[in-house]
């Protein structure tokens, strides 16, 4: 039997787009929140990508260095710019925290599970975030802070850890969020001279806030050992572990479920996360010291 023959147009044509081909994005603007992570704006060169929800990440290309996967923490706006607030960390993450307006990165996702915002109507919620944490949440936080400002019954309270003063991300916003009436409450590991606000970790804030077990959902973000003591802190103060709401991270590379890098137990993080309820498999996982 004959092969197909390809015509010369064919041979020539580039790749179908698919899940694993970064699209072109244009670095709109470059906003610094503390000395070493920057917010990027992303415009699409071509077709964006589907709208990704909150809680979600994509697949970040500095090329010429590597990928990373980045949460998406803003957007997307009419015309398909989308905002990743991007922690130098290493060399991709780096590069991308370095890269100037005008300059093209590669994008693809959305990828992973979502903070399930659009079941939030009617409960009341509690959103926790350490460091950088607050970033896969502000998208949630912006919807939950508009819908609590538009004379909701809701009660909604945003509790804030950071290491330092001058670590604290998205600072103008979270002092917008409190004008809008939302109940913010901010805490420092060390504090700095002027810092005049409470000095500890975060999981300190929880008995400080009254919330209802029986209505009440909780969002948690930030690092490993913080989500594992704030999701417990929130069981012992009555919370039921199917309330809460965590965002694990690993080495994601591919973002489909194929590579196995961000493995952790029974579970893929990049395919069954990164949003995950605190109940089951999670909570014991998370109940181990080291993962």
């Amino acid at each position: 039997m004959a092969l197909p023959v390809e015509s010369p147009a064919e041979r020539l044509a580039p790749p179908a787009p698919g899940p694993l081909v970064p699209e072109p994005y244009r670095v709109a603007a470059s906003r610094s929140e503390t000395e070493d992570t920057v917010t990027l704006s992303l415009a699409p060169l071509q077709d964006p990508l589907l709208a990704p929800r909150p809680g979600q990440f994509n697949m970040l290309t500095a090329f010429g260095v590597g990928e990373v996967a980045i949460s998406v923490s803003g957007g997307p706006d009419s015309d398909g710019t989308i905002e990743h607030t991007v922690h130098s960390v290493g060399p991709v993450s780096r590069a991308l925290c370095n890269s100037p307006v005008g300059s093209v990165v590669g994008v693809r996702g959305p990828f992973g599970t979502d903070w399930g915002v659009g079941d939030l109507a009617g409960r009341d919620v509690m959103v926790v975030a350490g460091g950088i944490g607050l970033a896969p949440l502000r998208t949630a936080v912006i919807q939950l802070a508009g819908a609590s400002a538009s004379g909701g019954a809701r009660r909604f309270d945003l509790l804030v850890g950071a290491r330092t003063p001058d670590q604290v991300v998205f600072a103008d916003e979270i002092r917008r969020w409190r004008e809008q009436g939302t109940n913010v409450q901010v805490t420092v590991d060390a504090a700095a001279p002027g810092w005049d606000g409470p000095v500890g970790v975060v999981t300190t804030l929880l008995d400080k806030v009254p919330f209802d077990p029986k209505s009440t959902v909780a969002l948690v973000c930030g690092p490993e050992v913080m989500i594992r003591f704030t999701a417990r802190g929130l069981v012992d103060l009555g919370l039921p572990p199917e309330n809460i709401r965590v965002s694990l991270e690993r080495n994601m590379q591919c973002g489909v479920g194929l590579c196995g890098h961000c493995q952790l137990g029974p579970l893929l993080i990049c395919r069954d996360g990164p949003v995950f309820t605190y109940a089951g498999v999670v909570a014991d996982l998370l109940l181990q010291r080291e993962l």
